[in-house]
């Protein structure tokens, strides 16, 4: 994979599941940590399977971390960024979202 040019891209829209764990780096870069409740139906083959879970997300900067300040838990949103390692432990593989850009939804309700 050397040279090759690789995506790693992933945008996610749920839910914000509690408010989020806020802390300073020993830089003193703000980082939010919180977990995004996703709920949708998605196309497996030739039927259609409920996709349900919660996975991590980390916001790192001023900015992310300001305006996920003023998000209530259970609010609609949008998440863009990359998966990575949760780095908690030297054999955890679980993943979690980087979020690059985050965005408030406005929900319709029909």
């Amino acid at each position: 994979m050397e040279g090759e040019a690789v995506a790693n891209r992933v945008t996610l829209i749920g839910r914000l599941h509690a408010a989020p764990r806020l802390r300073t780096s020993p830089a003193g870069i703000p980082i939010a940590r919180f977990l995004l409740e996703h709920d949708s139906e998605q196309p497996e083959g030739p039927v259609t399977r409920r996709q349900r879970f919660r996975i991590g997300v980390r916001a790192v900067g001023e900015a992310l971390c300001a305006e996920l300040k003023q998000l209530e838990p259970g609010r609609l949103m949008r998440v863009e960024g990359y998966l990575t390692r949760n780095k908690q432990g030297a054999e955890d593989y679980r993943l979690v979202v980087v979020a690059q850009h985050l965005e408030a939804l406005v929900e319709t309700h029909e």
